[in-house]
């Protein structure tokens, strides 16, 4: 059997693996020239199932409308007339109740809980290296009523199964000494002891020499014209390459998926949110944070990877753009400097924007389609890195005829 994988960032590349591990002949195809070159490129580096929470929360509208007017808020609104970007935040709102985001928070969790243990257990099989962390991560906040808050929202995930601990200031320091010069800014924090951080870049690129190893074939620089289908079957991928031809297909291209689906039917719930992150130098007389975080007043995370500490932020709905200036990064700045005074060498910023492929559920679309040899792992938005190797593995059972380990209500075509 020879399958066909549209994509090669960390959901692409993880869908191969497991493919391969099957016995499959496996072709990969992406347009950059490296694997992990766009949203997988930079992004927060946090496998973090203690910070489930979905984004469609009855708060969200709020921030949405504000942000029309202050571009400081996390989630950012810029108008525009494209007609998917309307429909898509029309679905979103319809999940900004607490009943729906408590639905989808818990099958969020189930899933990201499931991918943690199958990246954990890939990552000591194949002996992966990629500056990982596994010493828990820190949910900060600046004042008693915001902490107040988190304390109660934490619960969904506490009955889900997740161990979280309430910290005073003064146990926030002592889990995180970088963080003592900006003691008078924290209240407190929640700490999730098996959250972990890492490069997800280093990691997608080195299991993709894995599968290289494996005769994973990768087709880069390599643009995908269209798909030909025919019968209800899919019987050819374009490609500047020419057609390339495949037993089944699985479609994993982010924030792309919706657009290479359209002509065959589909109407994807997915669109672009586009995040912000800065990397910064942070070697030899510097004292950087061991810990990932969120900064959860201002929704600025960081993590630190080997001498380099990251910084993200921002939800920015302005859709397939993914130009940035230095102003864009002013406010993560602020709080990194405030937070991490000596954390890093703050005049050497790296900058980097790239494209969440979110769903309104922020729950991915996985298995099978109207046609009966494609498959989709696409869709996961902010945590794709955390949910990567658990929906590489589910599509795979399902294209197997397995029964998936986990529920998976909520995140097919369906």
């Amino acid at each position: 059997m020879h399958t066909v994988v549209l994509g090669a960032g960390v959901a692409g590349v993880t869908t191969a693996w497991y493919l391969a591990a099957q016995g499959r002949q496996v072709t990969v195809i992406d347009r950059q020239s490296l694997a992990a070159a766009e949203t997988s490129y930079a992004n927060a580096g946090m496998v973090a199932p203690g910070h489930s929470y979905t984004w469609a929360s009855p708060r969200a509208p709020g921030v949405l409308w504000r942000s029309l007017r202050d571009s400081s808020q996390a989630l950012r609104l810029k108008l525009n007339p494209d007609p998917h970007m309307w429909v898509w935040l029309w679905k979103f709102l319809q999940n900004c109740t607490a009943e729906r985001s408590r639905i989808n928070t818990g099958r969020k969790l189930v899933l990201c809980r499931y991918s943690q243990q199958q990246l954990q257990a890939l990552t000591a099989a194949q002996d992966l290296q990629y500056e990982r962390i596994s010493r828990g991560a820190l949910y900060m906040y600046r004042d008693e009523a915001s902490f107040a808050r988190g304390r109660a929202n934490m619960q969904i995930l506490a009955d889900g199964g997740m161990q979280l601990d309430a910290l005073d200031t003064n146990s926030v320091i002592a889990h995180e000494p970088a963080l003592a010069g900006a003691c008078q800014h924290i209240a407190g924090a929640i700490y999730c002891p098996s959250d972990e951080s890492g490069d997800a870049r280093m990691f997608t690129r080195h299991l993709a020499q894995r599968c290289r190893e494996a005769g994973v074939k990768f087709l880069m620089d390599t643009s995908i014209d269209g798909i030909d289908s025919a019968g209800g079957r899919i019987e050819a991928v374009r490609t500047s390459a020419g057609r390339i031809t495949a037993d089944d297909y699985v479609l994993s291209l982010g924030s792309y998926s919706p657009i290479v689906a359209r002509p065959l039917g589909y109407s994807l719930p997915i669109y672009p949110v586009k995040g912000y992150s800065v990397t910064f130098p942070a070697g030899e007389g510097y004292q950087p944070p061991t810990l990932a975080g969120v900064d959860e007043n201002n929704l600025v995370a960081w993590a630190r990877f080997g001498d380099r500490l990251r910084f993200t932020a921002t939800a920015e709905f302005s859709g397939y753009d993914t130009r940035h200036t230095p102003k864009d990064f002013e406010p993560m700045l602020r709080a990194a400097r405030q937070l991490f005074p000596n954390g890093a060498d703050f005049s050497q910023p790296e900058y980097w924007a790239g494209l969440r492929p979110m769903t309104p559920e922020n729950t991915p679309i996985l298995g099978k389609s109207r046609h009966a040899n494609l498959y989709f792992n696409t869709g996961h938005g902010h945590m794709g890195w955390t949910m990567a190797c658990g929906t590489a593995q589910i599509v795979v059972d399902l294209m197997h005829g397995r029964q998936p380990a986990i529920d998976i209500t909520g995140m097919t075509l369906a």
